[in-house]
């Protein structure tokens, strides 16, 4: 699948940090990885650490699908709100996974600074506006159900907004910073699959598996290029292209567009700290700054139909990004430098599938659907390297496949 239209910013920006080899011979390993995405790559970190045999493969070269365009929002926040979670998982589970969520962003930042990884990561503060007066109270809702979590938000109504931004709208939930962070995902990629690689992973890109047998004793891919791959387990972690090894289709694409500017001298009326911002309409818009003082701001989601059209609708929906823009920074002096379109996928409840699959043996996916798709990396990490290990992760019911059933039940409708 083409995930992307033809500049996205990061990799224009930084150029080919690594270079790695295809694969041409034999290998056997404890664990392949399918992906060198920012997914695979902290993945391969995670259990080479952990001292198993790795080896990551990509059919493109590495951090060229998704993960070339991610806008390195991090933050702890899901695309379905706590409570809107909470009525269709229940209460402990939402908030669980929100609290995942936001564990996932400081264990980021944590292996950023260990590693001393090259990444443009910068801790911030978030701010979730409501889009239109009528969805204050729902807003509102959402603030008390964060409080009664234990996340440490504020509210601002409407004076307050317009005291500490240029911003229109009548009320907003923030939270403070180190509760999210921005980064560049694609830099960060490539800086991970280094450390794998000095971990003992070996990288291999341009190489793509045509087929794929399972035994009794593992996995065995067979190349692009003839060569075989004996592994004892395989990690999916090929993003938005996972449903070819799915029994089942279980995501919807959309689309989003985005774009980024040049350099940008100050950033009046932005509030407070360069926060990370969106809002409660869906689709929704959102946007932060760079550490090299840029603005990227992305959203008009639309349902995926393939790459032609999305990409025909680059120029209007950038042009309709910078309105928006300029409506809620009319101080700031915008001028686009970049933009691009990318593909995602969608689950019915925000939350990634990370885990075993009943009808793929020796198989575990680690897939980080939606607008939250860093942090859900993160999360499928760690699951993934204690799940190869023997050992139990506190996470991994909340995200696992057993969810399908459930979902697939119908529920009891009181009229």
């Amino acid at each position: 699948m083409d995930l992307l239209s033809p500049s996205p910013f990061s990799p224009i920006l930084h150029g080919l940090p690594s270079d790695y080899p295809a694969l041409e011979t034999d290998v056997s390993c404890d664990v392949a990885i399918i992906g060198a995405g920012v997914t695979g790559a902290l993945a391969a970190l995670h259990v080479a650490e952990a001292g198993l045999s790795t080896l990551v493969l990509d059919r493109r070269d590495v951090a060229h699908g998704s993960t070339a365009g991610s806008t390195g929002f991090l933050q702890y926040e899901i695309d379905v709100s706590l409570t809107q979670l909470t009525r269709k998982i229940g209460e402990p589970d939402a908030v669980a996974s929100y609290h995942a969520c936001r564990d996932a962003v400081r264990h980021i930042g944590a292996l950023v600074r260990r590693l001393k990884l090259k990444a443009d990561f910068a801790p911030r503060s978030s701010l979730l506006l409501a889009s239109r007066p009528r969805e204050v109270a729902a807003l509102r809702r959402e603030y008390d159900a964060r409080v009664r979590a234990g996340f440490s938000v504020d509210w601002w109504d409407r004076r307050k907004v317009a005291s500490a931004s240029t911003l229109p709208q009548a009320a907003a939930i923030f939270s403070p910073e180190c509760e999210a962070a921005e980064i560049d995902a694609y830099r960060f990629t490539h800086a991970l699959l280094a450390a794998a690689r000095a971990a003992g992973a070996l990288i291999c890109d341009r190489t793509a598996i045509k087929h794929t047998q399972h035994t009794t004793r593992g996995v065995v891919l067979t190349t692009d290029r003839g060569a075989r791959v004996r592994a004892r387990h395989l990690v999916i972690a090929a993003g938005y292209e996972a449903d070819a090894f799915l029994p089942k289709k279980i995501t919807k694409l959309h689309s989003t567009f985005a774009f980024v500017s040049e350099p940008v001298a100050t950033f009046p009326g932005w509030p407070h700290g360069r926060a990370l911002i969106w809002e409660t309409a869906r689709p929704y818009v959102y946007l932060r700054t760079t550490v090299d003082n840029r603005i990227i701001m992305g959203g008009m989601d639309e349902p995926f139909r393939d790459p032609v059209a999305r990409d025909r609708l680059v120029k209007a929906k950038a042009g309709a990004l910078a309105r928006r823009f300029r409506r809620w920074f009319p101080r700031i002096k915008l001028e686009i430098a970049y933009t691009w379109a990318g593909t995602f996928a969608v689950t019915p409840d925000g939350l990634p599938y990370i885990g075993s699959h009943p009808a793929v043996p020796h198989t575990f996916f680690a897939l980080g659907y939606g607008g939250n798709g860093i942090t859900y990396s993160l999360t499928a990490a760690r699951i993934l390297r204690d799940q190869l290990l023997g050992r139990h992760n506190p996470h991994a019911r909340l995200f696992s496949f057993e969810r399908l059933e459930a979902e697939m039940k119908p529920r009891r409708v009181n009229h």
